[in-house]
């Protein structure tokens, strides 16, 4: 794509970032058209949780990557979308810390640009459907979940995404909490029989021999399954529906509990949306406890919009992966959309919408031509 920056060394340039929790993108693109012509990434972004001087280091590591040295002096406009940057005022202080790191790149880079302007992650993402929209709703259900009104790109009004401990309904984390919440009560008699039992015990590293599943070995009295077995047969094991209760003795449920806490507890809670996949593919094999952990979770994000008291016809644009092309959530959320006249308007992250306010804040800037 840099060699598009050779057949037109004149043309001014914009550039994009979308600093999220776990990296930071940049995007290079022209100020006239949006076209991309480099990118970069580098460590996380977020604002408030990552100090100025790395978050500094970070920023200009993913610019630097994305727009040559040859190019620096054309780039007149840089917009980022920061996670960690509140949407509630100017001088909240992930706002700050973004705006003092960004400056601080853009000045050991020798980048001038007239505009340079930060908002939120979200912010980014909601300009980055198509069009650039400036009102509507945005929804975000990744790890975390969070619904906010947008007006004139700004967000005015918020729901949810308060945090693992009090809230994030419906969220990767929500969902996978929910998976461990369903095989602890499998296996101490409050719940019933699920597949999750095993899948969520061998993620966290559970003892074979205890699991639900797992074996025939523990559960049987053998050392599992026979070498003289086909390959067939050792599928269709591994492929085992969970045993019912009678099945799995109380000595090897109890012993499963005790394995299952520890590994759990050992990890920050946040870690727990690692396991929201494990119940997307329970639930597309018609396990009866994941389907209903997905439709409680669709119900929750359903909640959150409504919130936000939408209007039929309303733009709803969402990211993350719960929502996406694959995503376990879209399909029963769209469902429930639909009868409130609302559809989802599915978008990968905030780069596009990070370039399209940079070629705004150009705009704004830009000189006026001179009168004839």
């Amino acid at each position: 794509m840099n060699n598009d920056l050779n057949q037109d060394p004149g043309r001014d340039l914009v550039v994009g970032l979308d600093a999220g929790g776990t990296r930071t993108r940049a995007v290079l693109a022209t100020a006239e058209d949006g076209r991309v012509l480099g990118e970069g990434a580098a460590g996380p972004g977020n604002a408030l949780t990552v100090p100025v001087p790395q978050l500094t280091d970070h920023l200009a590591e993913a610019i630097a990557r994305a727009v040559p040295e040859r190019a620096r002096a054309r780039v007149v406009a840089v917009a980022g979308g920061f996670a960690g940057a509140a949407e509630t005022s100017p001088e909240e202080p992930g706002r700050l810390n973004a705006l003092a790191a960004l400056t601080a790149a853009l000045r050991r880079l020798g980048i001038a640009a007239h505009s340079i302007g930060v908002s939120s992650d979200i912010e980014a993402t909601f300009a980055s459907a198509p069009g650039t929209p400036a009102d509507g709703l945005a929804l975000v259900a990744g790890t975390g979940a969070v619904a906010m009104r947008i007006s004139d790109r700004r967000c005015v009004v918020t729901v949810d995404g308060d945090g693992w401990l009090l809230g994030d309904d419906g969220s990767g984390f929500w969902i996978g909490r929910s998976a461990v919440r369903a095989a602890l009560r499998m296996a101490d008699g409050r719940g019933g029989p699920t597949a999750l039992a095993d899948a969520v015990g061998r993620a966290v590293g559970v003892p074979t021999e205890v699991l639900p599943n797992g074996g025939a070995a523990g559960l049987n009295g053998t050392s599992g399954t026979s070498s003289t077995n086909s390959s067939a047969d050792s599928t269709e094991a591994t492929c085992e529906r969970p045993r019912a209760d009678a099945e799995w003795s109380r000595e090897h449920r109890e012993a499963y509990r005790m394995h299952l806490l520890p590994a759990v507890m050992a990890d920050p809670p946040i870690r727990l949306a690692r396991l929201a996949p494990l119940v997307a593919e329970a639930a597309r094999d018609k396990d009866a406890v994941a389907e209903a952990i997905l439709e409680e979770a669709a119900d929750h994000l359903l909640d959150t919009i409504r919130a936000l008291d939408p209007r039929p016809g309303e733009r709803i644009v969402a990211t993350g992966g719960l929502l996406g092309p694959e995503g376990p959530l879209t399909v029963p959320l769209s469902g429930r959309l639909q009868t409130l006249g609302l559809t989802l308007d599915w978008v990968a992250d905030g780069c596009r919408g990070a370039v399209a306010l940079a070629r705004l804040g150009y705009g704004r800037s830009a000189p006026s031509a001179p009168s004839t």
